[in-house]
């Protein structure tokens, strides 16, 4: 166990280290002047730009975010592929775990030579505004895709990726593609929003609690976009929500890959863990060879 735990921590510092010796991440505004509907930030902060950073590296988390960014981690340019993966962090739609579910995966994506775009949503959701999350989402990659040219980037290999509530996002934004939930504002917007491939980890919300069906605004068709999920069984929101999400595209033909695990909890991200869940991201790798969005492993 204490070998399975320090080859799992060696991963993530490996990782880290591959970050840490990429060029300064290029941090964007998500919206071009003012945040579509945003004139106050909720709660207890009262104006515009208070946003909370807490936690030490590592487990830093985000809140009070009301100017979304994007902050775009490029991989080694002799490493770099045309791919691109939009990550949006997980923390129930109050804050962002940052860390282990954002700049660490960044880092991950950038040793496979993908570009990770690490993607700032508004939080807290706002009972008055409920779309704002999946408009910053579609806003990502339409913003992302009109940069392809610029990044060395092929369009048609956008994807997103989502931890907990960013895997709920990740189901909607992937799901409801053919219309933006704002008015367009510029060229980006006029590009597709639809996600070329999606990542659901531990997806929270995507079922109603009590319920054996997706929630009205997870809408998936034979056009949705191939989708690779992971769950714990263990996992306190329950695995049967991915389970259900991999039945729903199956059935409408769409390519999909789900991987269950005994134990893992929930919140795990990237963190070294003692069991088979730690594998997820080599699975996933796997999985984007497979679906040819990565070049396939040389033979041995």
């Amino acid at each position: 166990m204490r070998k399975t735990l320090s080859v799992a921590a060696l991963l993530v510092f490996a990782w880290a280290g591959q970050l840490s010796a990429a060029d300064a991440p290029l941090v964007l505004d998500l919206w071009p002047g003012n945040v579509p509907g945003e004139d106050k930030v909720p709660g207890e902060v009262a104006s515009i730009g208070d946003e909370k950073i807490e936690g030490e590296k590592g487990s830093r988390r985000i809140s009070n975010v009301s100017r979304p960014t994007i902050t775009v981690y490029r991989p080694a340019k002799d490493k770099q592929s045309d791919v691109a993966v939009i990550i949006a962090p997980g923390g129930g739609y109050n804050i962002l775990a940052w860390d282990h579910e954002g700049e660490d995966v960044a880092a991950w994506l950038n040793s496979l030579g993908v570009t990770g775009v690490l993607l700032k949503y508004r939080v807290p959701k706002r009972d008055e505004h409920p779309k704002h999350p999946l408009q910053d989402a579609q806003r990502a990659l339409g913003l992302v895709r009109s940069k392809a040219k610029e990044w060395d980037l092929d369009d048609k290999k956008i994807g997103l990726l989502g931890f907990s509530a960013g895997g709920h996002l990740t189901a909607v934004a992937a799901t409801n593609y053919d219309q933006r939930a704002y008015d367009a504002i510029d060229a980006a917007d006029k590009l597709s929003c639809r996600p070329d491939f999606a990542v659901m980890i531990y997806a929270g919300g995507i079922v109603s609690r009590g319920a054996s069906e997706l929630i009205p605004d997870v809408k998936v068709t034979k056009d949705s976009p191939p989708t690779f999920l992971v769950h714990c069984s263990d996992d306190r929101g329950s695995a049967e929500q991915s389970a259900l999400m991999y039945l729903a595209l199956k059935r409408a033909g769409v390519p999909a890959e789900l991987h269950i695990y005994s134990t893992g909890g929930h919140g795990f991200g990237l963190r070294p863990n003692n069991g088979p869940v730690s594998d997820w991201p080599k699975r996933c790798e796997d999985w984007l060879r497979t679906q040819g969005v990565l070049q396939a492993s040389a033979s041995k």
